[in-house]
């Protein structure tokens, strides 16, 4: 199953679970037994450093705002990132919010396959801060890249990715684990394994939301994961990250969880968008947003406008188009298209 836990994943949540009760529940993992360290076989633990704080998900569901603009996957090109963020009027020259009550939505895949994704977290929380000051709001789903990197899943890391995460502040409990990490991965692995400084960070973003009358998610949604309870989900996928929870619930493993799903996104199969007919009124939307699955002929909708399909390959990894999906209460979804 593609989404077991990698053994390195494995490892360091068993070390951050061996310590003492009262220090586990001090960083919210609960007591568990692991396997006894040979004597000797770990150097001493590292001074505490002090995490940030996790911050609390977004709402499930908000209300519909004037103008809504999603964007599709970025994979850690922040160059393209600030450009169609330019492009549809949320940033200035500085990086700063301009969007005033503007919504913008980015649905996952914010690392992988490119040299600044440092510089994409960082961009994106920041954001958050300015567009809710400024009586707008700023989005990112977690996508499927995302959730690779917190189970050690690094087949798609770039050297320069391996390097921009360098200095990452390491769990003290992961000490003697990380000691036979390879260098190289070392950084990676006490970034992004659950409970890590940036899976923390990560953890803030929801996996699924719905904005008005538009369902938003990486790779899909299915009338099942409705059932099970969107807010569920968003809580599951933060609890993984957080690393108070060992591995995902099985409805988000697997090609068909909202990371992974791409029935939507190959065409307008009839028995496909009959499925999706079905989520969206379970759901109560209009339309569902998707990424993941990268569009040869840009941003198109699909099953009479019921789906929209916006990984256009912003990164240069791709070097799609630079390409937006711009949603009205008053008027039809519109394309906005611009220059790198």
């Amino acid at each position: 199953m593609r989404f077991a836990a990698s053994s390195i994943a494995l490892l360091l949540w068993a070390a951050s679970c061996s310590r003492s009760n009262t220090t586990a529940q001090v960083e919210g993992v609960g007591p568990q037994s692991s396997p006894r360290a040979a004597p000797n076989a770990e150097p001493p633990a590292r001074p505490a450093v002090a995490l940030p704080a996790p911050r609390e998900l977004p709402p499930t569901r908000v209300a519909a705002a004037p103008r809504v603009v999603a964007i599709g996957d970025v994979h850690g090109d922040l160059d393209v990132t600030r450009s169609v963020l330019r492009m549809v009027g949320a940033i200035d020259a500085s990086d700063h919010w301009i969007g005033a009550n503007l919504v913008v939505m980015q649905v996952g895949d914010q690392l992988d396959r490119g040299d600044q994704e440092r510089g994409i977290l960082a961009l994106f929380e920041q954001l958050e801060v300015e567009a809710a000051r400024a009586g707008g709001a700023f989005y990112a789903l977690n996508g499927n890249h995302e959730v690779m990197n917190a189970q050690a899943d690094f087949r798609y890391v770039t050297p320069g990715g391996y390097r921009d995460f360098d200095g990452t502040p390491e769990r003290p409990e992961w000490a003697g684990m990380l000691a036979r990490v390879p260098p190289n991965l070392r950084s990676r692995v006490a970034a992004f394994a659950p409970g890590g400084a940036w899976a923390r960070r990560l953890a803030a973003h929801n996996t699924v939301m719905v904005i008005g009358d538009t369902v938003f998610a990486h790779g899909g949604l299915l009338p099942q994961h409705v059932d099970y309870g969107l807010e569920r989900i968003n809580r599951a996928v933060r609890e993984y990250l957080l690393g108070t929870q060992r591995e995902l619930p099985s409805v988000l493993e697997g090609e068909d969880s909202p990371f992974w799903h791409r029935a939507f996104a190959m065409g307008d199969d009839p028995a496909a968008c009959a499925v999706l007919g079905q989520l969206l009124a379970r759901v109560g939307a209009q339309r569902l947003v998707i990424g993941h699955t990268v569009q040869q002929r840009g941003i198109n909708a699909g099953c009479d406008g019921r789906v929209w399909r916006i990984d256009v390959g912003l990164s240069r990894y791709y070097n799609g188009p630079v390409q937006a999906l711009e949603l009205r209460p008053d008027a039809a979804p519109r394309i906005v298209t611009g220059a790198r």
